[in-house]
């Protein structure tokens, strides 16, 4: 009670001035808080549009890299009629020779094209099977060839910038069956 006497006694004010200093250390401990807030929130802000900014960059640089997926693998039937045709026509008759050498000269403008534009063919023959870039159309036990072997293409496979757009067709060599011996 003789506190509370004292503090009475006291110049006017001075309680306010005690009451006023708590209140104040607390509005600066507020504001220290709403800063270090404000501060994060902002930081959180600039990543997040770096983020926004860095998506949109990769997107546009996937559009360009895979902006003629669908034109190549049409294509790609254009390919393989011209190579049809030249396995299935005879080098040694002289009578074709001349379209030979012009569907040779197409194939090949052909190819340089699509391998200016990042298309690279998969000719699997003699590799080991790659269920990533192959696509099993059979398999045939084989002596010659080491078990899981493509020993046979009916397709070519392609890529476009690293990325498959057609699996190649093949066929896969598997180890021959034991012949089992007949116990008399």
């Amino acid at each position: 009670m003789a506190d509370e006497q004292n503090l009475d006694n006291q110049a006017p004010g001075t309680r306010d001035a005690v009451d006023g200093g708590a209140d104040l250390a607390a509005q600066v401990t507020a504001l220290e808080e709403q800063l270090a807030a404000a501060k994060d929130q902002s930081l959180r802000a600039v990543a997040e549009l770096q983020n926004v900014r860095r998506r949109a960059e990769q997107d546009v640089e996937k559009a360009h890299k895979f902006a003629l997926e669908k034109f190549a693998a049409d294509l790609l039937g254009v390919v393989d009629s011209l190579e049809r045709g030249l396995e299935l026509s005879d080098p040694a008759d002289e009578s074709i020779r001349p379209m030979r050498e012009g569907v040779e000269l197409t194939l090949k403008l052909l190819m340089d094209t699509l391998a200016r534009h990042s298309l690279v063919a998969l000719d699997p023959l003699g590799e080991p099977f790659n269920p990533e870039h192959h696509q099993a159309m059979a398999m045939e036990e084989s002596i010659q060839a080491e078990p899981n072997t493509v020993i046979r293409v009916f397709q070519k496979g392609y890529l476009l910038n690293g990325r498959l757009l057609r699996p190649a067709m093949v066929v896969v060599s598997k180890a021959p069956t034991p012949l089992i011996s007949e116990k008399a």
